[in-house]
């Protein structure tokens, strides 16, 4: 393959090496990425994430597999145990249907051109996504958004952080309101980090504070991303979206989410069809990070951990995809499996 480089992954001199995302943002280290097993144990780590990442990671070490001559049994297994990672997440599992396609039509020497085609067409939607969302940002716009959602979850400027990114670069004056993101903290440790590097004014506040900054009149719209969009608009995201979407709804704020064609899932019908990830105990019993473990609870104190929560269509303002902005007629009228 030729050399590819993102912020938080990159293939180059034949070697595959993956942004640690649980150091950040205090360090930035790069870690090899060389056998399935390393691949999801990142991905179950969140070392890598975010839905359209994930998938592309997992499309780039099949080809390097491919490249080092593993077989086509070998790579279907491969590819098996890779979608079974993030079970919410859709992307991961439509990177790879299509690189398996590759693979049963054209074999093993097929999967590095189509790992690169899925990489440079993720640049493209992101910044599609960025300019269709910007158009709807208002200048002195305060925008809310949850987790992280910019190039560290994308190989291009992000979904929901893209939009924000083209909204600053257009001078349009924003100021974001940044969701810790309990409870692994992704908008505190990645988010702020992001905001930082674009030169975005924002203020990081917990999870539960959003709803007195809409009450208070200091949030003029929402993005978020999605992990999987449902034939009729339903979504899943980060858990504490759906939160969000309530208290959007009962103040009177728009609530867009951004993401592209490849997070919708045609096949599945609705939110309550979406399968949801549940994850380890500990995470809610402390955190951790580069910053070392801390545990603040009764070491066996019982937990409920989804890593994802289902928001219902009818809390959407507007799809933001890179096709362009869908409205809640759009997608009654069936325009997001059409996109399939």
């Amino acid at each position: 393959m030729n050399n590819l480089i993102a912020t938080s992954i990159k293939y180059q001199d034949d070697q595959l090496l993956v942004l640690d995302q649980y150091q950040l943002p205090h360090r930035e280290t790069w870690l090899p990425c060389d056998s399935v097993e390393s691949m999801v144990a990142m991905i179950r780590k969140l070392q890598i994430r975010g839905a359209p990442l994930i998938g592309i990671g997992a499309s780039l070490l099949l080809a390097r597999l491919a490249e080092q001559g593993v077989g086509p049994a070998q790579l279907e297994s491969a590819a098996a145990t890779l979608r079974e990672a993030r079970p919410t997440a859709v992307n991961l599992m439509n990177c790879l249907d299509r690189m398996l396609a590759a693979l049963r039509s054209d074999g093993p020497a097929a999967l590095p051109a189509t790992a690169e085609r899925i990489f440079h067409e993720d640049i493209e939607l992101c910044q599609r996504m960025a300019e269709h969302g910007a158009e709807l940002i208002a200048p002195g716009s305060r925008i809310l958004t949850h987790c992280n959602t910019g190039s560290l979850a994308t190989a291009g400027v992000g979904t929901a952080i893209g939009v924000i990114g083209e909204a600053q670069r257009q001078d349009k004056g924003i100021h974001v309101y940044v969701d810790e993101t309990r409870p692994l903290l992704q908008g505190g440790r990645l988010t702020s980090w992001e905001m930082r590097r674009l030169g975005v004014p924002y203020t990081l506040i917990c999870d539960n504070m959003a709803a007195m900054l809409m009450a208070q009149g200091k949030v003029d719209c929402v993005l978020v991303g999605a992990d999987r969009i449902a034939a009729n608009g339903d979504f899943a995201n980060k858990v504490g979206t759906y939160s969000l979407a309530v208290n959007a709804r009962y103040h009177g704020v728009p609530f867009y989410l951004v993401a592209p064609y490849t997070t919708v899932d045609p096949h599945c019908p609705d939110g309550s069809a979406i399968p949801i990830e549940q994850r380890a105990a500990d995470e809610v019993r402390g955190v951790g990070g580069s910053f070392g473990e801390v545990v603040w609870s009764p070491e066996d104190a019982p937990v409920y951990n989804p890593a994802f929560d289902v928001t219902p269509a009818g809390l959407v303002t507007g799809w933001i995809l890179d096709t362009g902005v869908l409205t809640t007629d759009d997608v009654a009228g069936g325009a997001l499996t059409a996109l399939r």
